[in-house]
């Protein structure tokens, strides 16, 4: 029988894959927002077509974003998507742990 090793998670998936500290910090700031996107994307009922006008941009870069491809998007792109269809995002600064 084959033994599973598991290891506790540091809280964040792209650290835990072995991004340093910087990338996995930005891994997963823009993951959140694409989930955030694509449950609002769905969440209208539109076809890709239409919530891509919505959203200014074309319906590929849409799919992109709903398959996540997370190299495709930078956070700036990520805020201005999220606040087109009409979500805010707010930050939050603490010391590093």
């Amino acid at each position: 029988m084959t033994r599973i090793r598991m290891e506790k998670s540091k809280g964040n998936v792209f650290a835990d894959l072995g991004f340093d500290a910087e990338e996995s910090q930005n891994l997963k700031l823009r993951a959140e927002l694409m989930s955030r996107i694509e449950t609002a994307v769905a969440k209208t009922g539109l076809t890709q077509q239409a919530a891509a006008r919505l959203l200014g941009i074309t319906q590929p870069r849409l799919n992109a974003l709903m398959k996540g491809k997370i190299g495709d998007f930078s956070l700036d792109a990520l805020v201005v998507l999220m606040s087109r269809i009409g979500l805010q995002v707010t930050m939050k600064v603490r010391k590093a742990a």
